[in-house]
């Protein structure tokens, strides 16, 4: 075998390319394991603004036109009330928040004002008056007394006597 006379300084500079090449493989090599993509963020159309800030809320009760309504968001229950039409003449809109806000899917619900309810004619006597607790005095009730009052039944009213 014929044996080629190389320099020193060329046998380095051939050491160096190759080592080089070595070091350009190995990273190329080792990057290929681990995903260099870079994330990719959702495509999600926006919302258009007719859409975007508006709710569906249920209207019910003492209001002329029931039913459900859109509305943009932030409205208040007031606002879903008027856009029912308004109140009855019967509804009771004291007993409801007209001021809180309104939540997509709601259900708003105007009661009733309740016959006799606003106030009594003069001699009746309210159903409350009617039912008012008595005042009994346990030291010297007898069962019947006792058996009289809500939440106690014979059994009850023997135990406190005896």
């Amino acid at each position: 075998m014929p044996s080629l006379p190389v320099s020193r300084a060329h046998a380095l500079v051939v050491a160096g390319g190759l080592f080089l090449l070595l070091v350009v493989a190995g990273k190329t090599l080792a990057g290929a394991g681990a995903s260099s993509v870079e994330p990719v963020e959702a495509l999600v159309p926006a919302p258009s603004p007719a859409t975007a800030a508006r709710l569906v809320v249920h209207v019910t009760g003492a209001v002329l036109q029931p039913g459900l309504y859109r509305l943009k968001e932030g409205s208040r229950v007031a606002d879903a009330l008027a856009r029912a039409g308004g109140a009855t003449a019967s509804a009771d809109t004291a007993a409801v928040n007209l001021a809180a806000p309104l939540a997509d899917g709601m259900q708003v619900s105007i009661p009733s004002r309740v016959a006799g309810a606003a106030g009594t004619a003069a001699g009746e006597a309210t159903g409350a008056a009617k039912l008012a607790p008595l005042r009994v005095s346990l030291n010297a009730a007898d069962v019947a007394e006792l058996d009289e009052l809500p939440g106690v039944g014979p059994v009850t009213a023997q135990k406190i006597v005896f």
